[in-house]
């Protein structure tokens, strides 16, 4: 595969990448005090076909369906999302107000699809508490071409303004192998302190935002002596990570555009960071 992230190639080569571990196997155990040992001895819990492949796909589709046409490739369905290599013209910045992302994420189909009791039920589990979903969940769409892709960072770098007791969600909405802007993982990397990673900060590519780790997805695996770690994502897949794990994405270079969904929760009796309390837009800072 030939893959990059933000523009910046970076080899697939074994030691550089390697598999993610699947989880799915715990789920069916009923046993929620292995669940959060998983969690917290990787960082991350990898759940190929948590939620109902049929149902992700509608979603999908629903989202592609409020472009104007030109968006999708000629007789291509919207489920497909297949990109037909220009955005249409009066399109609105991505995510802002005017543009289909910002009215998804604020739409009923799309409140119904995050309130499934699955996530929520995991969610109390691994947080060992009633848990609460934050309002700002985001809604990531990438392009080819684009060269646009989240650097390498740690949640909590965005969200250090509340409790630190917080689990992360990525749901894929529709199938996401690397070529197409899949996250990544850098391996145990939450156990390390954030001094080990600061100097990678001045290596950046915005240099007006030090929450950010690195752009540069092979010199940050060299630097820190680990190995990012992936999969071929399937619709109906979730990821869960904790909020110290180093993460970054690919760039979508695949015909087949890159949709996903961020959602964060809470333990109900802790106080969350109040800039995610609020619905989320591209241009809202937080």
């Amino acid at each position: 595969m030939n893959l990059s992230s933000n523009g910046v190639p970076i080899p697939f080569t074994p030691e550089l990448f390697g598999p993610l571990r699947g989880s799915a196997d715990l789920l069916g155990t009923r046993d929620a005090g292995a669940l959060r040992e998983r969690l917290h001895a990787d960082g991350y819990l990898y759940l190929p076909g948590l939620l109902d492949r049929a149902e992700v796909l509608r979603l999908r589709g629903r989202y592609f369906s409020l472009f104007p046409p030109g968006l999708l490739a000629p007789g291509s369905p919207p489920e497909d999302g297949v990109f037909s290599g220009r955005v249409p013209e009066g399109v609105p910045e991505y995510g802002v107000v005017g543009h289909p992302a910002y009215a998804f994420v604020r739409s009923e189909p799309f409140a119904q699809f995050v309130a499934n009791p699955v996530l929520s039920e995991l969610a109390g589990q691994l947080l060992d508490a009633k848990a609460e979903m934050l309002p700002r969940r985001i809604l990531r769409h990438f392009h080819r071409g684009t060269r646009r892709a989240s650097r390498a960072h740690v949640d909590l770098d965005y969200m250090d303004e509340g409790s630190p007791r917080v689990v992360t969600f990525w749901i894929p909405v529709g199938d996401c192998p690397p070529p197409t802007g899949a996250l990544v993982y850098l391996e145990g990397s939450h156990r390390l302190p954030s001094a080990e990673y600061a100097p990678l900060r001045d290596i950046t590519d915005r240099p007006g935002d030090r929450r950010q780790i690195c752009h540069d997805l092979e010199l940050t695996a060299r630097t820190l002596g680990r190995r990012w770690l992936y999969a071929d994502f399937a619709a109906g897949d979730v990821m869960v990570h904790l909020p110290r794990i180093i993460h970054a994405s690919l760039d979508t270079t695949t015909d087949t555009m890159r949709l996903s969904v961020d959602t964060r929760f809470v333990r109900s009796d802790d106080s969350p960071d109040p800039r995610w309390l609020r619905p989320w837009s591209a241009d809202d800072g937080a």
